[in-house]
């Protein structure tokens, strides 16, 4: 996302992209080829990669199989990314005390040109970034709550969510209550 501004008007001009990462990210989630549904495309950096080059963000709706078929730059961007090993980025997964998910990107222009190489050593969701990505989740959530239900029901179940003392003393029941369309 942080390279989309500067790409997404040269992504015709793109020459390869290169992915850094950590081996078991090589191991799991870097795939070539076809993806042949949502869970696939969940599961690849290379997919994961691109959508925000070419849209500056991802969402659950980028995955999604209609939102795939009709942008075919998103697999012509994956076709030109190269996937490399950082020893360094692996022995800071593998440790238990940093449990990093470090991850750089990289892209060259046909010209000759290139990006600086961004590197995030531990992304938003990350427990180290929990003070960061809160406010997001809290976003995240209440975005999603006013696309199920009026707005009165949605202050309330904030609210009450906000209230670590009234939620845990509310009946469930009355809890899922709130729920229910």
């Amino acid at each position: 996302m942080t390279l989309h501004p500067q790409v997404k008007d040269r992504l015709t001009e793109i020459d390869k992209i290169v992915l850094t990462t950590h081996d078991s990210a090589i191991r799991i989630i870097s795939k070539t080829g076809a993806l042949a549904n949502p869970a696939d495309r969940d599961h690849c950096l290379q997919y994961m990669t691109a959508v925000p080059l070419i849209f500056g963000a991802l969402t659950a709706e980028h995955y999604e199989d209609s939102f795939h078929a009709a942008h075919p730059l998103i697999d012509e961007l994956r076709a030109k990314m190269v996937v490399e090993e950082n020893a360094d980025y692996s022995a800071a997964y593998h440790d238990p005390e940093k449990r990093s998910i470090a991850n750089a990107v990289q892209v060259f222009f046909n010209d000759g040109s290139a990006t600086d190489q961004v590197a995030v050593e531990y992304p938003i969701g990350h427990r180290r970034r929990r003070e960061a990505g809160m406010p997001l989740l809290v976003e995240k959530f209440e975005r999603h709550l006013a696309s199920r239900f009026p707005s009165t029901r949605c202050q309330t179940i904030t609210q009450l969510c906000r209230q670590q003392t009234a939620l845990e003393a509310l009946p469930v029941h009355k809890f899922m209550d709130l729920w229910m369309i």
